[in-house]
């Protein structure tokens, strides 16, 4: 029995990094192949049943894996990011969520026969959507960047909000199960110990990361372990409240005055996205295949109105007053895939309901993932015909990604930015992105291959990656990351001057995109310069000032960068040689290509005058 719980746990942790695989390789949301994969070794095949292998102990795992998912969800629920993006994101996340709640509650109860409170339940653990589904989709459609921001952090905040509501409702449902115990106390009490012990978790943790009282090495590891032992000492205190105690904890962290949650954040990712992965693979195979299709065609009804009425109803509603065009409207209207957050909390809660005897508790599960299951596969395959027919299409991606936000960096973003072009600057340097911010030049902070960077990092209108940093280690990481994303050919580097060893050499496909200014510019080069007082100049080349002459006033130093083309980009590499004239060339200047051009305006200047001058 070992042997075989250890070959399962194995093949379902195998299973999982080939089916996040194939989701990041297809481009599609990785709730799909997860499903799938599931469904196939659970239901079709009956090659993994958790209830069978796991026993008393499946109860366990799930509940500590969805206890980690509302944490990581919380750490990303900063109050002021949702002031940060609009009227329609914090109406989506609180009018919004209201209409959804009460639509979707309200058609259970009549569609299905459910009780008021298991009605309500169900509609609480539908509301989320989340960024894991959202974003794979916006990066297919390319949406605005109005309506792609919009979407992006409505997922991200509606989780942990979405989460609580669902706690909250559960609780009510537990408590009223229970006969022989006062229902109003007993929930005070719940939301007493939950609120309570969150709040004061939360505070407690963030004073030791503020005061810097555990070693660097130990601070992921600390939190993970409070967080849990929070999570279990809640439930002994009270029984169910556990969840909103890690919930609490987590918004209570993210919105802390002056704690660094980054590395917490970062190291979360990396455990949830195997946890998150292995755990669906676990719900999906529990799934009852028969439960699913009783539903019939009052669970294609509910479907519909999620899709047609709920979503539409509380778009419109919160997009009054806002700038948002009717065709923005439409589109937000149909951008709405449920995710891995409704799978796991709809799962625990349908077990520990089962437990207290409630009816109907055996048909949560199969309606949720009915509801997964039915808005990211319609809407996946639908939202791009959907975006061009509306036109909300972001057009062309001729912006810049740089990596790296040193001076030269910063000084080549400001100039672009001049000129109208969308450049975001990414560094895990603090200092540069500061510097970078007092210049309004759009950020990002951290690794821009991280999973937190795939969720919150807006490529609206990024259709290139400058690798321009010190980083010899991440370089690659960051190059291949988005030469997958974006494709090979538009993602450049610098050359490196420095000789690496036989097992240090890197791929022959990656060399040759390390090209960027010229074969023999490097990052040192380029800060060399720019400590020196070199320049970034923007010169237009046209018919009377062509390229050669722009050589011969400015000499061999000067380095062309970039050149406008009307709307088009275009990056300056080995290969480019000779210029055409109607074209905006953006270059560095060294001092010495300064002082050349310095002294051809003095000479012109001495030759005007001397033609000036009366012959005697």
């Amino acid at each position: 029995m070992v042997e075989q719980i250890t070959a399962m746990l194995g093949l379902v942790g195998v299973l999982s990094l080939v089916c996040q695989w194939v989701g990041w390789k297809m481009r599609l949301p990785a709730i799909l192949p997860l499903l799938l994969c599931g469904l196939i070794m659970g239901p079709m095949l009956g090659v993994l049943d958790p209830d069978e292998l796991f026993g008393e102990l499946l109860f366990p795992i799930i509940s500590l894996g969805v206890a980690v998912i509302l944490f990581e969800g919380a750490l990303t629920l900063n109050f002021k990011e949702i002031k940060d993006h609009g009227r329609m994101v914090t109406h989506l996340v609180s009018i919004g969520a209201l209409i959804t709640w009460l639509c979707i509650g309200g058609a259970t109860h009549l569609l299905l026969g459910f009780s008021w409170t298991m009605a309500m339940l169900f509609g609480a653990l539908v509301v989320v959507t989340g960024p894991t589904v959202i974003v794979p989709m916006l990066r297919s459609v390319k949406p605005k960047s109005q309506l792609a921001s919009i979407l992006r952090w409505e997922g991200i905040i509606i989780d942990p909000i979405g989460a609580l509501l669902a706690v909250l409702v559960f609780e009510y449902i537990a408590v009223a199960a229970d006969p022989t115990t006062h229902m109003i106390y007993a929930l005070g009490y719940m939301l007493g110990v939950g609120l309570g012990l969150g709040a004061s978790a939360g505070y407690l943790v963030g004073q030791i990361l503020r005061q810097n009282l555990l070693p660097h090495y130990l601070k992921n590891t600390a939190v993970l372990t409070i967080m849990l032992g929070v999570f279990v000492g809640s439930n002994l205190l009270q029984e169910e409240s556990g969840l909103l105690s890690v919930t609490v904890m987590g918004i209570f962290l993210a919105n802390m005055r002056g704690v660094d949650i980054a590395d917490i954040i970062e190291f979360k990712e990396t455990l949830t996205v195997l946890l998150i992965s292995a755990l669906f693979i676990l719900l999906a195979a529990r799934l009852d295949s028969h439960a699913l299709l009783s539903l019939g065609w009052e669970g294609v009804g509910l479907l519909a109105i999620v899709m047609f009425i709920a979503r539409p109803l509380s778009v419109w509603c919160c997009g009054i007053g806002t700038s948002l065009s009717r065709e923005d409207k439409w589109f937000l209207s149909w951008m709405a895939p449920r995710g891995i957050v409704a799978a796991a909390v709809s799962s625990l809660f349908a077990i520990k309901l089962e437990g207290l005897g409630v009816e109907g508790a055996g048909l949560i599960v199969p309606l949720v993932f009915l509801i997964i299951i039915g808005t990211v596969v319609i809407q996946s395959l639908t939202a791009g015909i959907w975006a061009r027919y509306l036109g909300v299409n972001a057009g062309s991606s001729e912006g810049l990604l740089i990596f790296g936000a040193a001076q030269f960096s910063r000084e080549l973003a400001k100039v672009l930015k001049s000129k109208q072009v969308t450049v975001i600057l990414a560094d895990n340097n603090w200092n540069n992105i500061r510097l970078a911010r007092m210049d309004n030049i759009p950020v990002y902070f951290g690794n821009p291959a991280s999973e937190h960077a795939t969720n919150f990092l807006d490529m609206t209108g990024i259709g290139r990656l400058l690798v321009i940093s010190p980083y010899r280690q991440l370089n690659p990481l960051v190059s291949f990351h988005y030469q997958d994303l974006l494709g090979s050919e538009k993602v450049y580097g610098l050359s490196s001057s420095e000789e690496t060893s036989a097992r240090h050499q890197l791929s022959e496909s990656y060399m040759k995109r390390l090209c960027l200014f010229g074969e023999s510019v490097s990052y040192a080069k380029l800060a060399s310069l720019m400590s020196k007082g070199a320049v970034i100049k923007s010169t237009n080349i046209t018919d009377n000032f062509s390229f050669n002459d722009f050589c011969t006033r400015y000499g061999d130093s000067a380095m062309p960068l970039i050149y406008l083309e009307g709307t088009k980009v275009h990056i300056f590499t080995a290969s480019d040689t000779r210029l055409s004239s109607g074209i905006e060339l953006i270059s560095l200047l060294p001092i010495e290509a300064q002082a050349l051009a310095k002294q051809q305006d003095l000479l012109s200047e001495s030759l005007d005058e001397a033609e000036g001058e009366p012959k005697g």
